[in-house]
């Protein structure tokens, strides 16, 4: 899991260092998406597996929601400093909880009431609107937050589908038409704004996509072999390793306002994911 976290950080950090070199956001969503593609076709062939699936709708509806959250999350990750980004993307054990309770009809615990209140207080602290905070108010772009917030949201939306898509699908399906969706979506969107890549930029655009794919087998892994709570708890280094990338390449130092509601996103995700509500007894 220390192995997919310092992946994701790096393919975070490749993703700010392309598009400052002049790359769109959608043209590294589709060179991300054409890798994905290719590793995701090769799985399913490897496994002899029918690729289309059997819950087309749902697969559909996952791989076009987790493009639409992709474009979000990489736009975030472009205009916000990287460590910034990366906890708002931390945002989604509340959205996804919040979508159980309507969709899934499963209840909410106090751990994860608990999860809502610190992530929303957490959210509001690095956002700082000046409606709040008056002169202390963030000099972020509103719309880089909102990006990050949305990417948080889709892929709460998309957690919940994989949840009901489990019941049906082969995993390595699920995951092949998230590039099958982006790919094409992201290419019409770009339409004539494409930038042919420049000596290190297609370097950078590979390492999008190898860390991708390191970040997912380093978390596929872990989930083998070690219990879902003990190996998502590591997950949130990636917030360290993306600050300390921020710094070290980009020159970007958390303010104080974001150690502290990171700390509150951070501290609510893993209540969520480590307190495990008693089981009811009835007495008698």
């Amino acid at each position: 899991m220390l192995l997919s976290a310092f992946g994701f950080a790096i393919m975070g950090a490749s993703v700010k260092w392309v598009h400052l070199q002049g790359i769109p956001v959608l043209e590294i969503v589709a060179a991300r998406a054409l890798i994905s593609l290719c590793l995701s076709y090769l799985d399913i062939k490897r496994k002899r597996i029918p690729t289309w699936g059997n819950r087309k709708d749902l697969l559909f509806a996952r791989g076009a929601i987790g493009a639409l959250a992709l474009v979000c999350v990489y736009y975030s990750v472009s205009t916000l400093p990287l460590a910034e980004a990366t906890v708002l993307q931390y945002l989604h054990p509340m959205f996804t909880a919040i979508l159980a309770l309507f969709l899934l009809k499963e209840r909410l615990h106090t751990p994860t009431v608990i999860c809502i209140a610190l992530s929303f207080a957490g959210l509001i602290l690095i956002a700082r609107p000046s409606i709040l905070f008056g002169s202390a108010a963030s000099d972020y772009p509103a719309i880089s937050v909102l990006a990050g917030v949305l990417g948080a949201f889709g892929s709460a939306i998309a957690y919940v589908i994989v949840r009901k898509l489990a019941q049906s699908d082969d995993p390595s399906v699920i995951i092949f038409y998230f590039p099958l969706i982006a790919l094409p979506f992201s290419l019409l969107l770009l339409g004539d704004q494409f930038v042919w890549p420049q000596g290190w930029e297609w370097f950078g655009l590979l390492m999008v996509g190898v860390f991708t794919q390191v970040g997912q087998i380093g978390l596929t892994k872990s989930m083998q072999t070690e219990t879902a709570s003990r190996a998502t708890a590591f997950s949130y280094m990636q917030v360290i390793f993306s600050a300390a990338l921020g710094w070290l390449v980009f020159s970007e130092f958390p303010v104080i306002w974001t150690w502290i509601g990171g700390g509150l996103i951070l501290l609510g995700a893993i209540t969520n994911l480590l307190w495990k509500p008693k089981p009811f007894v009835a007495n008698g």
